[in-house]
């Protein structure tokens, strides 16, 4: 287990029993874990503990899951959140996704899965997966991506985007103008088995074709039956 700057770990879920076995998987990891069981409490909890990481209930008692990550994000962190919820709706993961989670898995759970999409989560938002031989600084077209500072821009306006997106963004841009099929996205972004639910590379490339296009000329194309490349089009 490593216990030299263990991985903080907020649990907030208003099950005890789920929160607790969450928060004891990842003790037993080495991580450090506390659990919240309200929306209130979870708020409290961040702005104490201070999470690497969030896995949070979406049906909460008082302010529910998607109020919570807003107010979150309002107070400034980008702090990774994976919702884990009885809602498995499409629109429910679409709007999990959009208002800036990093992850949707759907009860009842596999712990180990669980805790797979994690590390995935973290290793996306620590950017340990850099190349060290590539430079820092990507560029398709007006897009720029700064390897460095994780700062992105599209004609020179900054776009804030979450792990995932980040690093969807950053795998396709690095093997511009080739196209990537889903598979090879899943495999190189999400590292582990999606059970065929590629959709949610889909449901990615529409949150980063709406905050980087703008009205400009899109970037982002779709080779139908292939998969997606980051370029400029062909004049």
């Amino acid at each position: 287990m490593n216990t030299e700057n263990p991985v903080r770990l907020l649990v907030v879920d208003d099950e005890p029993h789920i929160a607790d076995l969450v928060a004891t998987v990842a003790r037993y990891e080495g991580w450090t874990a506390v659990t919240a069981g309200t929306g209130e409490a979870a708020l409290a909890k961040a702005a104490e503990f201070v999470p690497d990481i969030v896995v949070l209930d979406l049906m909460l008692p008082g302010i529910d899951g998607f109020t919570v990550l807003d107010k979150l994000r309002e107070a400034g962190t980008a702090v990774p959140v994976v919702f884990l919820t009885a809602k498995d709706a499409t629109a429910d993961r679409v709007a999990g996704l959009t208002r800036g989670g990093d992850d949707y898995l759907v009860k009842p759970f596999s712990v180990e899965e669980l805790m797979a999409r994690l590390r995935a989560v973290l290793r996306r938002s620590n950017g340990q997966a850099r190349e060290a031989a590539k430079p820092a600084l990507l560029q398709v077209g007006d897009l720029t991506m700064n390897e460095d500072t994780r700062e992105v821009a599209r004609g020179g306006r900054p776009a804030e985007l979450t792990p995932t997106e980040y690093e969807l963004l950053r795998y396709l841009m690095r093997r511009s103008p080739s196209v990537m099929t889903k598979a090879q996205i899943l495999d190189h972004v999400w590292e582990y088995d999606f059970g065929g639910r590629s959709n949610v590379v889909e449901l990615v490339i529409s949150h980063l074709r709406r905050k980087l296009d703008d009205g400009d000329e899109p970037l982002i194309h779709t080779v139908r039956g292939v998969g997606y490349v980051v370029r400029q089009a062909a004049r």
